[in-house]
Parts: structure tokens; sequence; C-alpha cells
């Protein structure tokens, strides 16, 4: 088994009866979700931050994760901090977000935050699922190609994430994608949307789609401008940790 890279370790803060549990992207990390959790941390909430299974070790380790696994990963830490605190806010990016969604719909929380989520894959990405599994054992990763949506190329210098997607990882997040889809409905906590209009990702009209699809009253959109994909590392990071801090604050009844 691959060791856990450098800064890829899962962490925890310990704090208040409010837990926050956050769920990182494809590829990514914990990493990517540290700022997030040391501002939440600062604020006096309980914070953790999950690896998911395949990822910060090596890409071949991707290969091998099914969403199933990645589920079993957001379950086994929501289980770890609701022994610790009375009440869960949930908080996903990305792939992360599609597991908090899906995980909503299963589980009584307080709140959940979801990032830069997808409502649907693009076309060609349709029409390739049903042979990526047999394509994945030719091509195996895909080198993005994409140019880079980050604002802070400080911050980018410091991400954490794989270099390549693996396809058969690719297409574990087409199920979670379909999974959350036809479980939005199922959704009664309050959520929170946050997306970019800079994320090259991610289109943000699929905040509205996400929206109608929700079956929580309790639903909000925040939407910044000057951030790609990745919101809680790129410039407006700031807004983006004021929006959930707010939001958390609100659905727990914790003031400040």
């Amino acid at each position: 088994m691959s060791r856990i890279v450098e800064r890829g370790e899962p962490f925890f803060f310990p704090g208040n009866h409010v837990g926050c549990l956050l769920v990182h992207g494809f590829t990514g990390a914990p990493e990517e979700m540290r700022w997030l959790g040391e501002h939440l941390a600062k604020q006096g909430y309980t914070t953790l931050g999950i690896r998911l299974f395949g990822h910060a070790t090596h890409p071949d380790n991707l290969t091998r994760a099914r969403w199933q696994d990645w589920m079993a990963n957001l379950e086994d830490g929501y289980h770890w901090i609701d022994g610790a605190c009375s009440q869960v806010v949930v908080i996903g990016l990305s792939l992360g977000a599609m597991l908090t969604l899906n995980f909503a719909s299963q589980t009584t929380l307080a709140g959940a935050v979801a990032m830069a989520t997808l409502w649907e894959f693009p076309p060609l990405a349709q029409r390739l699922r049903p042979i990526a599994h047999p394509l994945s054992k030719i091509w195996r990763f895909r080198t993005p190609s994409e140019p880079s949506d980050w604002r802070d190329k400080d911050a980018e210098r410091l991400n954490l994430g794989y270099p390549v997607q693996p396809l058969r990882g690719l297409s574990e997040t087409y199920d979670i994608n379909a999974e959350m889809r036809s479980s939005l409905e199922h959704v009664e906590c309050p959520v929170i949307l946050i997306y970019s209009t800079g994320d090259s990702t991610v289109p943000t009209d699929h905040a509205q789609q996400i929206y109608a699809a929700l079956g929580a009253q309790d639903k909000t959109i925040v939407r910044v401008e000057n951030s790609g994909h990745l919101l809680p590392r790129d410039a407006e990071r700031d807004v983006v940790f004021s929006a959930i801090t707010e939001f958390v604050r609100r659905v727990t009844g914790d003031a400040p």
C-alpha cells in the first residue's frame, strides 16, 4: 500500500459541540480543505477533514477506488465527529460536494455546504461512460490539458493533488453524480451552494439546476467571481469562509 504523501493526511481540530466535516475533491487531498478547517476551528468549531480512498498517495490507487468507498469514508468521518458533537454540518468541494449532498439525503444533518457541484457531465463523458471500464485498461490516465483557472498563483503552487486523472476513477465520479441527482429531492436539511463564475470545470448555471432539484426549503446560492474551481484555496477564499461560517452559525444556532 502506498504511503500518504507529505501534507496529505486527514486533519482534526477539537472545539465546541458543533462539528464541521470537510470533504475534498477528486484527485485532491484533505490539504485543499485545511485553510477552511483552520478558519472554522478559530471560530470554535470541532473540525475534521477526511481523506477519500485512493487520494494523497499514488494515482494508481484511484484506479481501485469505487464511489461506495468514498461514501463509506464520509460515513466513517461523520460517525467519528458525531460522537463528539451534538450537531454536524458536512462541507464538500466538487466530488466532495456530490458525496455531501448524497449523504445529506440519507442522514439527519444540521446543514450541508456544497461548493462547485456538478449537476451533470458533458455529453461526451455521458457517451463514453458505458465503455469507460474496458477503455480504462488501455487508457489508464488522462492528463488534463485545460488552462488553469486559478487566480491566486501562489496558492496554486502550494496545491496538493495528482497531475493525472485515472479514467477508472473518473467513471466513479460519473456514477456518484448520478446517485446524487436521484437523491436531491430527499435532502431536507438547510443547504448552501457556492460557485465561482471563473470556474472552468463547473458552469455556474449548474447551481440553479441543483437548487431546483433539492427537497430542502432552506437553500441558498452564493457566487463569487475572482476564483477558479478550488474555492476554499483560491483568491476569494475569505469570502467563501465567511459565507460558510455564517451558514454554520445560523443553522446550528451557535452565536459567536
